[in-house]
């Protein structure tokens, strides 16, 4: 039973997708990646597109990015750019498959007329920053270990004026925060702790007493690459434990099957950047 405490309020948000009209997985970055396994294109499409329906029928807005060939993993948006209040701060991929990416995300921001601020370290966006307006002040979480690299937070806390907490990922299949921690609402997380250094363990421990905590089976369905507007949380169909986690603790889960997308390392949040005006 939820209590009064309990009831989440929404917030609309503004999102950037880009369609995976080229993706296919033609290398190997990330353990998820088999290029032996098959993808269906058409279907993968279809799951796109229902997860952008999804967004949109909760009352969201999805601003589009433009697929450009040859970058099969311009699919995954929450990788080209980190927004906070207005300001960007660019991405700039660990791989040369991806370099490519950067520009084209950096074409489309300064297109909308965003402050743009270009990195000198290697950062690939969303993918390893989560932004919490109402934690502590406002407080970005920023995973290293495998893509992003520990200078590149020191950075990103110059450009954007926010708090920056580095968190140590040490399982490679958690390669970016986002498959291993979410943000709920505006002050709060859901995380498997597995994935992180013992001493990030008890960071996230202090600074988030009351976040929701997932297993490892849960994880390893990508069922934290989730997005949440406060009060509904589009996650993963197969990370049904934790679906029932966040509705105990007050959250409507919604389920979205991204079977196809999921073969190149990510699911909901990878396909999802927001756009903090």
């Amino acid at each position: 039973m939820v209590t009064v405490e309990q009831q989440r309020v929404p917030r609309k948000r503004t999102y950037l997708m880009c369609a995976p009209r080229h993706f296919a997985v033609e290398y190997a970055i990330n353990p998820w990646m088999d290029v032996t396994a098959p993808v269906d294109p058409e279907l993968a499409v279809k799951q796109w597109d229902r997860l952008r329906e999804t967004l949109l029928g909760l009352g969201h807005e999805v601003q589009l990015l433009a697929p450009e060939p040859g970058l099969p993993d311009m699919v995954y948006a929450a990788n080209g750019a980190f927004t906070v209040d207005g300001t960007v701060y660019g991405a700039r991929f660990k791989h040369h498959q991806r370099t490519a990416e950067a520009a084209a995300h950096r074409a489309f921001y300064e297109s909308q007329g965003w402050r743009f601020i270009a990195p000198n370290e290697t950062n690939e966006g969303e993918g390893d920053f989560a932004y919490l307006p109402e934690a502590h002040g406002g407080l970005i979480l920023a995973g290293y270990g495998f893509r992003t690299e520990l200078p590149a937070h020191a950075e990103a806390q110059e450009a954007l004026g926010r708090p920056v907490v580095s968190l140590r990922l040490v399982d490679p299949r958690f390669y970016h925060l986002d498959v291993a921690l979410a943000s709920i609402d505006d002050a709060n997380i859901v995380y498997y702790p597995g994935a992180f250094s013992a001493a990030s363990q008890k960071v996230l421990a202090q600074l988030f007493p009351d976040a929701v905590l997932a297993d490892a089976d849960d994880a390893l369905a990508f069922g934290l690459n989730l997005v949440s507007d406060g009060a509904n949380v589009m996650l993963n169909s197969e990370a049904t434990r934790l679906a029932s986690r966040l509705e105990t603790a007050g959250y409507t889960p919604v389920p979205v099957e991204l079977t196809e997308l999921k073969k190149g390392g990510g699911s909901v949040k990878c396909c999802i950047a927001e756009l903090r005006h």
